[in-house]
C-alpha cells in the first residue's frame, strides 16, 4: 500500500515537472535580412530585416565589423528561422562569428548564430558581388 502511494506521488511529481517545462519552452518565428558588406582589411556591414513572431511583423536593423582578411563588397539576402526567444526584443543582440568565403557574382550563405540571450539564427540565402574574407565578423541586430 505505502509503495502505491509513493508511486502514485511521484507520477503526479513527474507529469507536473512535464507540464511545467512545456509552458516554459521558448518560441520562435521568421527572419529576413538584407546585408550590405564592404571592406578592406577592416569591413563593415550593415543592413535591415524582418521579424515574424507570433503573427506580428517587426522591422529590424544591422550593423556590424569584420577584422582579418575582407576584400570587395556584396549583398547578402538572408532567410531562415530564430528560435528560443520568449519576446520580439530577444532577437536583438551581438552574434559573434569566424568564417571564411568567396564570392563572385552570385552564391550561396548558410550560417547559424547565437546572441547572449540565446536566440539562436539559422539562415541562408544567396551573396551577390566581389567579397573574399577569412575574419571575424559581429553582428548586432536592433529593434526598430
Amino acid at each position: 500500500m505505502k509503495i502505491a502511494s509513493t508511486l502514485r506521488a511521484a507520477l503526479v511529481a513527474i507529469a507536473a515537472l512535464a507540464g511545467l517545462s512545456t509552458a516554459a519552452q521558448a518560441d520562435g518565428g521568421t527572419v529576413v535580412l538584407t546585408i550590405y558588406k564592404a571592406g578592406w582589411i577592416i569591413g563593415g556591414s550593415g543592413g535591415s530585416g524582418v521579424l515574424n513572431f507570433r503573427g506580428r511583423s517587426y522591422a529590424l536593423s544591422t550593423g556590424g565589423l569584420d577584422y582579418g582578411l575582407v576584400f570587395g563588397g556584396s549583398k547578402t539576402v538572408l532567410r531562415g528561422r530564430v528560435s528560443n526567444i520568449n519576446r520580439p526584443s530577444d532577437v536583438a543582440g551581438v552574434y559573434g562569428a569566424a568564417g571564411a568565403g568567396l564570392a563572385v557574382g552570385a552564391g550561396a550563405r548558410a550560417i547559424v548564430l547565437t546572441n547572449q540571450k540565446g536566440a539562436v539564427l539559422e539562415l541562408s540565402g544567396t551573396q551577390v558581388g566581389l567579397m573574399a574574407n577569412a575574419d571575424l565578423s559581429g553582428l548586432a541586430i536592433t529593434m526598430r
